[in-house]
């Protein structure tokens, strides 16, 4: 297969067949809890960066008064429409790239990141952005999978050999990155965090941080 055809059914794949199959691994049944933890406490206007298929929305707080959602996939946008059409929140698709986003400085009460910080490209871009836009002493929610615990050396040997065939089926997914190392690197301060295993997934894709992060 010429170099053009492969290029060709990888942005097929990535465009119209990876949001069907994040949109169904990110619903799976043991995510609705974190999701509710990692929500609430939201409040005021609120930036999500990796929107994806909307499946935060169902847990978005009552104080929450609009969310610019940044998602660059089309089709993630039109499968979350279910959720969109069945909350109170406003909802905008405000931007497409997490490391350049489309708003003013010190503009947003707090933003969401769930499972997402594993994907882009330049994590650390993407944060400077979030610290730029969010208000001094604003607070950054999130749950990211990640590079395993230090005494879990086994499960990160398994991160590393499988991180190549990772990224290339699931958009670029990293699976040896830090939350709180990237959070701390671009400012930010970790207010809580903790770091367990999901349920019913293997341990080398299963490694999450949960919690909360100060902007200065």
């Amino acid at each position: 297969m010429l170099k053009e055809d492969v290029e060709a059914v990888m942005g097929f794949y990535a465009e119209n067949v990876l949001p069907r199959i994040i949109d169904v691994a990110c619903g799976a049944k043991t995510t609705p809890p974190l999701r509710r933890r990692v929500c609430a406490g939201l409040a005021g206007e609120v930036v999500e960066i990796g929107f994806g298929t909307g499946h935060n929305v169902p847990f978005y707080p009552t104080a929450v008064t609009g969310v610019a959602a940044v998602e660059p996939s089309d089709l993630g946008w039109r499968l979350a429409a279910g959720r969109l059409e069945a909350t109170r929140v406003p909802v905008r698709r405000a931007g497409l790239d997490g490391q350049s986003l489309p708003f003013d400085d010190d503009v947003f009460d707090a933003a969401l990141s769930t499972w997402t910080l594993c994907t882009i490209p330049d994590a650390d871009a993407a944060l400077r952005e979030l610290r730029r836009v969010l208000k001094p002493g604003a607070r950054l929610h999130f749950v990211e999978h990640g590079l395993a615990p230090k005494e879990d050396e086994s499960v990160r040997r398994w991160q590393r050999r499988l991180e190549p065939l990772n990224k290339r089926l699931l958009g670029g997914c990293h699976l040896t990155r830090s939350a709180v190392d990237m959070l701390t690197r671009a400012g930010f301060t970790i207010v809580d965090v903790e770091v367990f295993y999901e349920d019913g997934a293997p341990r080398f894709l299963a490694a999450d941080s949960l919690g909360t992060a100060v902007s200065p």
